[in-house]
């Protein structure tokens, strides 16, 4: 009987080792055209940030649909993509869409927009959130505040590996790869095995369509080696993963 609990213990996501999300930013061409396809192969699930004023997703909605049956998951990525332009390397933020000059009724309304079209497309009410740039806060107002009840979690950019307990549903970890090749990949998926831990990838361009940008085949060798370890990895998208975590960290409070 110690055993049995002993070695539960030691698999503390869904029965394996560690988690790993694969999440792709910003509803581009490159998603549809290589991403799908390319978990699809393997039977692999992953989450799209949808941002959903993209040409995109007007031009290719039938696609997305078809994704989400296929068991993945379309996040809210906002309507516009607003970021902070008072921030440093902001160039590229136009005043349509500088989060700063955003009042925090407007990122709110906004972001609730788009999962009315999100749910249009596929039916579906419960999915997480991604803030934008990583920006979290309009002026010192922390506007996830008034969208908790909307989402199951959201990711920000914020890098690290985190247990079960160690993990902010409200700001959920993740490894933004820009240029990384597969060794730097698998060898952040061996350490979350090891440490039983969260590994959340952001990836926006996979084989182009964007400036940040990870090699295709480098890409394909990551998802080949979690592929061969699905005995010890739990790979789901994020909503599935944060709806478990919400639940054991609400069974772990009750318990104490």
């Amino acid at each position: 009987m110690a055993g049995a609990a002993h070695a539960q213990n030691n698999l503390p996501w869904n029965n394996k080792q560690c988690a790993v999300v694969l999440t792709y930013d910003d509803a581009i061409n490159i998603d549809l055209d290589n991403v799908v396809p390319a978990l699809d192969s393997l039977k692999l699930k992953g989450t799209f940030y949808i941002i959903g004023s993209s040409d995109v997703v007007a031009k290719r909605m039938n696609e997305w649909r078809l994704a989400s049956k296929h068991g993945h998951e379309l996040g809210n990525h906002t309507l516009y993509h607003p970021c902070d332009g008072s921030k440093p390397g902001r160039g590229f933020v136009t005043p349509a869409t500088d989060l700063s000059k955003y009042s925090v009724a407007r990122e709110v309304s906004e972001a609730r927009v788009n999962n009315t079209l999100l749910k249009a497309i596929d039916g579906k009410d419960l999915r997480t959130f991604a803030y934008p740039c990583g920006d979290t806060k309009i002026g010192d107002y922390f506007f996830y505040n008034d969208l908790r009840q909307e989402f199951v979690g959201a990711r920000g950019v914020s890098s690290g590996l985190q247990r079960i307990d160690q993990v902010n549903l409200d700001d959920i970890n993740c490894y933004s790869i820009n240029g990384q090749d597969a060794t730097y990949m698998i060898d952040l998926v061996k350490k979350a095995m090891q440490t039983h831990t969260l590994l959340v990838f952001l990836f926006h361009g996979v084989g182009g369509g964007h400036s940040l940008n990870v090699d295709l085949h480098q890409h394909s060798l990551l998802l080949h080696f979690i592929k061969q370890h699905e005995k010890e990895i739990w790979v789901a998208p994020m909503v599935d993963v944060a709806g478990y975590i919400k639940n054991q960290q609400a069974i772990a409070k009750i318990k104490k």
